[in-house]
């Protein structure tokens, strides 16, 4: 080899650049829901996304890994899940003006251990034959006589009722709170079970008037051939909180405090509340960006549009242990 060639070769190497690593994700979202956006990340980076699909034990698996594990960010869904990986000590902190200009701060850890990436809203699907415009009101009003046999839900131990039910103690402590629990109970048509689609399924076969439920479901519903019916059956209200706005919750990102791809990682959140990524993830999901402009999808604007509840997730889920106490001292489910 000639002195020539070592040296070009010498001054290759010196100026290549280093090869992208890939970003490993644990989520307890679908793949299917995610990889669109994925995609669209990979198209415009050259880095590559690896979703590892986690049911359940997600917190578990990454105790278990440690400092080993391969996972870069989790992704999830409702606040309860965010804060059950923060309690665990198992993410860390994210330092990033993009996130933060982007992402509300009731949406968003105040100490930047995660970021909300789309928002659903806890609403009432009604029944377009048996609720008069404007019969729905307050989340407060629906424990009043007036419902009395006409309620539908899902179990009251249920992440996203927990949620509501936190929400509740947020605006008005937990002696209200137990009371309004309490009634609900005495208004529903029937013993808690099935998820939020079964809810809009009893309406439909006229078992019970109105339901709580999350927003996305209604797109679900009208894209399955035989849950159609029941969605066309119902229509969407925002109820509000006195004084208030509608409740809410989110799927939400996370940094591993393994992150062995901490600069791709963070390249992709930062990706993720960009318009382009909004509209799209929340497109696939039937759900709301929480970019402030970003694109809402045809179908969820159909639904009309809301005020969201301001108040600050993070204090929601503290209130969390205190609504499962009082779901289960009002015997809820029984």
């Amino acid at each position: 080899m000639t002195l020539r060639t070592i040296l070009l070769a010498g001054a290759a190497a010196a100026t290549a650049v280093p090869a992208l690593a890939d970003v490993n994700i644990y989520t307890t979202r679908q793949p299917e829901l995610i990889q669109p956006v994925m995609d669209a990340f990979t198209a415009e980076t050259g880095i590559a996304v690896n979703l590892a699909y986690v049911e359940s034990g997600i917190v578990e698996r990454l105790k278990s890994e440690g400092a080993r594990s391969p996972a870069d960010l989790v992704m999830t869904v409702d606040i309860a899940n965010l804060q059950q990986i923060v309690d665990a000590d198992v993410i860390q902190p994210v330092e990033s003006e993009v996130l933060t200009a982007a992402v509300p701060a009731p949406l968003r850890s105040a100490d930047n251990l995660w970021f909300g990436l789309t928002s659903r809203a806890r609403v009432v699907y009604a029944s377009k034959d048996r609720v008069a415009d404007g019969e729905v009101t307050t989340y407060e009003d629906l424990a009043s006589d007036k419902w009395q046999g006409r309620i539908c839900t899902r179990s009251g131990v249920h992440n996203y009722n927990l949620a509501m039910l936190a929400a509740v103690i947020a605006h008005h402590g937990e002696d209200y709170a137990r009371e309004w629990a309490a009634g609900i109970k005495e208004n529903l048509a029937r013993k808690p079970e099935g998820n939020d689609r079964a809810q809009v399924k009893a309406i439909w076969a006229g078992e019970c008037d109105i339901s709580l439920g999350n927003t996305y479901y209604m797109g679900q519903m009208l894209a399955d051939p035989e849950q159609t019916e029941w969605a066309n059956s119902v229509r969407i209200v925002f109820p509000t909180f006195e004084g208030s706005g509608t409740h809410i919750n989110i799927s939400g990102v996370a940094m591993t405090k393994a992150a062995p791809n901490k600069d791709e990682a963070l390249q992709l959140m930062e990706y993720l509340v960009s318009p382009e990524a909004q509209a799209i993830y929340a497109d696939i999901n039937n759900e709301y960006p929480v970019l402030e402009g970003a694109e809402w999808s045809e179908l969820v604007q159909s639904w009309g549009s809301f005020d969201a509840d301001t108040t600050d997730l993070t204090e929601v889920a503290s209130h969390r242990p205190a609504a499962l106490r009082i779901m289960e001292e009002v015997n809820f489910d029984g």
